[in-house]
């Protein structure tokens, strides 16, 4: 039987959630890249930070022991210099809201760096947590006065041991608030970043792997490229089973140990043991025993396949109760086993799908 690495040749991947989460590696990541390198399916790293260089994110990729080399590291400051070069003649002034990594990044696509708004004809925005209100507020003044505007990625939040901070979408939303505009978006979902690592590597088959179906697997679909979510960051399985037609993935896996394993095991669908049965609008029943992410990938079938929307789910029996436990779609118990969870989703008709 082939699996996921059999049917790609390059694997691009999301990395805080997806392959780390902060120091510490994803149980079983760094084996799972090391496997696919062996057999000959090449990782590049996608990131939509802007903030470190390539050579900075490989080397801690490669502190934690993953096969990371600057050249395998795309980062949205890249796709935003790109974007730039594409539209601005050769030497043109930019004025750059981020880090030196964003200027560097600018610089050696051929343009220059403005010091301030008058001198600048594009604006170019990625996080720096020393962003502050002067930086706004000069970048305002040139886009009000007509200035392309990049922002690298529109990320509300970004991962932090101290919890969800705020990201460079939260600064561009300063900037939106204040001047009206909208910016061209080069991280995920937008899919300028994934297609330049694409092209960089000349795939014919890549995959997208993420841990967040708003950058990830949206950036995947919208690149026209099948997803493989991980249920190790941020998404879980309510949002999964929840999601609209635009974030759902093409297959579910518990961690990237799911390479290993077909297409068919891991894309919503019928599967044994597992039966998911309409029991009033906007109400599932499951019952059976089993892997809890077998039970959400016929969840997320029957669900999507009848519109999504709100959506209750209960538990009939031990192993179903236990399977929405370990999924976290549990709310309580009725004292006969069963188990409930409402995520946001659509009304279904009645009847029953194994």
């Amino acid at each position: 039987m082939t699996d996921l690495l059999d049917d790609h040749d390059v694997l691009l991947a999301d990395l805080d959630g997806t392959l780390y989460r902060g120091a510490v590696a994803v149980p079983g990541a760094v084996d799972a890249v090391a496997s696919a390198a062996k057999r000959g399916v090449r990782t590049v790293y996608v990131t939509n930070n802007a903030s470190r260089r390539p050579s900075e994110v490989a080397e801690h990729l490669r502190e934690l022991g993953f096969l990371a080399t600057d050249v395998d590291v795309a980062t949205s400051s890249q796709a935003a210099a790109a974007m730039l070069a594409e539209q601005l003649p050769a030497g043109a002034p930019v004025y750059v809201v981020g880090t030196a990594a964003l200027v560097e990044e600018v610089t050696a696509v051929g343009l220059t760096i403005a010091a301030r708004a008058g001198d600048a004809v594009a604006v170019v925005q990625g996080h720096s947590p020393d962003t502050g209100w002067k930086q706004l507020a000069e970048a305002s003044i040139a886009l009000r006065a007509g200035a392309l505007w990049v922002a690298c990625n529109t990320d509300r939040t970004l991962p932090t041991e101290r919890g969800p901070l705020p990201g460079n979408g939260s600064m561009v939303a300063a900037l939106r608030a204040a001047t009206d505009l909208e910016p061209q978006v080069a991280g995920k979902p937008a899919p300028a970043l994934v297609n330049a690592a694409v092209k960089r590597t000349g795939a014919q088959r890549p995959l997208m792997i993420g841990d967040r179906l708003d950058t990830d697997i949206e950036g995947g679909r919208t690149a026209g490229m099948p997803s493989l979510l991980v249920l190790t960051g941020i998404s879980g399985a309510a949002e999964v089973l929840s999601a609209p037609a635009a974030l759902r993935p093409d297959y579910i896996g518990a961690d990237l140990g799911a390479l290993e394993r077909s297409a068919a095991e891991l894309a919503p669908g019928p599967r044994d043991g597992w039966t998911v049965t309409f029991v009033g609008a906007g109400a599932l029943r499951v019952a059976g025993d089993g892997d809890p992410i077998d039970a959400l990938r016929v969840l997320c079938h029957v669900h999507w396949a009848a519109g999504g929307g709100p959506v209750t789910v209960t538990a009939e029996g031990p192993g179903a109760a236990a399977a929405l436990s370990a999924l976290g779609l549990d709310h309580g118990a009725d004292g006969a086993g069963a188990s409930s969870a409402t995520v946001a989703g659509a009304t279904t008709p009645p009847g029953a799908h194994p």
